[in-house]
Formats: structure tokens, sequence, C-alpha cells
């Protein structure tokens, strides 16, 4: 688990973003991560953000997110619908939804996918991420 600390104190308002292109890959990727800052930091506003998922993998992100932002009462969970596997196919829907996200959010940190995943559904979330906030810490 990566050990992660914000500048100010524990008092401070944070916003974190986590980007995952599957239900489950934000539990994985840094869910250790996002549990233990969610303890350490008590005023943080979540944005949960999964890009693709049938009806039933859809539910299954959003009662994992519920479980895992629990101690947060400040959070957005949005499940999109995306075709899995085919994300480098439709670059430009998402990339138009990424823009849209960052009209909206303006995050301290922003959790996404290892730059050199091989999935192309992964590596398509993690390259637009990184095109969209230039400025901000991703991990």
């Amino acid at each position: 688990m990566l050990k992660f600390y914000f500048g100010n104190g524990p008092d401070s308002d944070y916003r974190i973003l986590c980007l995952g292109s599957h239900s489950d890959d934000i539990e994985i990727g840094c869910g250790g991560t996002i549990l233990q800052l969610l303890d350490r930091y008590k005023n943080t506003v979540v944005h949960w953000v999964v890009f693709s998922a049938d009806r039933t993998r859809a539910d299954e992100a959003r009662a994992s997110a519920d479980v895992f932002l629990r101690a947060t009462q400040r959070k957005q969970i949005i499940v999109k619908d995306f075709r899995d596997g085919f994300f480098p196919y439709c670059g430009a829907e998402i990339k138009s939804y990424f823009e849209e996200l960052k009209h909206h959010i303006s995050p301290d940190v922003i959790f996404t996918h290892y730059r050199h995943d091989l999935h192309q559904d992964h590596r398509m979330i993690c390259e637009l991420t990184w095109n969209t906030w230039r400025d901000h810490l991703i991990l």
C-alpha cells in the first residue's frame, strides 16, 4: 500500500478523483491507499468514476464504492457504460466525458491506471487522465 499524505492538516478539505476502466479496478489498484486517506482526512470529497459496466457490474461497482467510501459523506459515484475492451475505438466520446469532468472537478490527487498497463481500456483512461489534468498530482 502506498503511504500518502496531504500537505495541509487533517482538518483541511481535500478532493480525490478515482478513475477506473472497470468495476473493481479502483479497489484493486488503490483501495488500501483510499481507505488510509479517508481514515486520516475527515473532510474529503471523493469522485469515483467507473467507465465500463453492464447492469450487473454497474450494481457491483456502486455497492463496492459505497463500502469503500462509507467513511465520507461527500462522495459522487459515477458508472458509465462505455463498451468494455473498445476504449481506443470510442476515444473521442471518452475524451469528451473527461473534458466535462474537468470543468466540474479540480482534484488534489487523481488515482488512475498505471502508465504502462497493457490493457487497452486501462491505457486509454491513463492517457486521457494525463492529457486532461496536466497540472495535478496523478498517481
